[in-house]
């Protein structure tokens, strides 16, 4: 049996753990499974093509169900599932804000969390671009997490002098690498909390 490109897949996405997005080359992929380079560009023509593959994998379950039926909670679930889907990978968030393209899997995601906005009575603009805004918050601070894990970057007092930024350094103990959670979950209630008072202040149109 020949290799398959769900083989060519699986091969990228163990090289990603085992190396990072900068050791994922389509030479690798073709050592590690013990074929011809040109085996493996018959399935991913080229490196971008492959690491858009690669990120359509990632998707592959975000939007299964069961989902919640309230609308925010859905978007909630979805969210939190493609953080999630993220962060199993390494450089999981730096592969797909590279990397994503119009496949089954992220276009599946994408119309869960657009038409979940759209039967809720948001007009189509701001279903899109909502989904957007969530996308890049998620995508920012998962890819943020993940660059700290190798080279945490902690700021300190010295570096914030409290007569030159007062304000960041009164607020300095509350930015940290164990806050990723809690600063996503922020982020997300913000969006979900602007949502809700733009549908109750009126339909939406737009």
């Amino acid at each position: 049996m020949g290799t398959t490109r769900a083989d060519v897949v699986s091969a990228a996405l163990r090289i990603l753990d085992e190396r990072g997005l900068d050791g994922l080359t389509m030479r690798a992929v073709a050592d590690r499974l013990g074929v011809r380079h040109n085996t493996v560009r018959w399935h991913a023509a080229s490196k971008g093509r492959l690491l858009e593959l690669a990120s359509d994998e990632l998707l592959a379950h975000c939007a299964d169900e069961p989902l919640p039926e309230a609308w925010d909670e859905r978007i909630r679930t979805l969210s939190h599932r493609l953080r999630d889907a993220l962060l199993s990978r390494r450089d999981g968030a730096r592969m797909i804000t590279i990397a994503c393209g119009p496949d089954p899997h992220s276009l599946r995601y994408a119309e869960a969390v657009v038409s979940t906005l759209v039967e809720a009575g948001f007009g189509g603009r701001t279903a899109s671009w909502a989904h957007w805004t969530i996308f890049y918050l998620t995508l920012g601070i998962t890819q943020e997490q993940q660059v700290a894990r190798d080279s945490p970057a902690i700021i300190t007092a010295a570096q914030v002098p409290a007569d030159r930024y007062p304000a960041l350094g009164a607020t300095l103990a509350h930015v940290g690498p164990a806050d990723f959670d809690q600063r996503f979950e922020f982020g997300l209630d913000l969006i979900l909390d602007s949502l809700r008072a733009r549908l109750s202040a009126r339909p939406a149109t737009d």
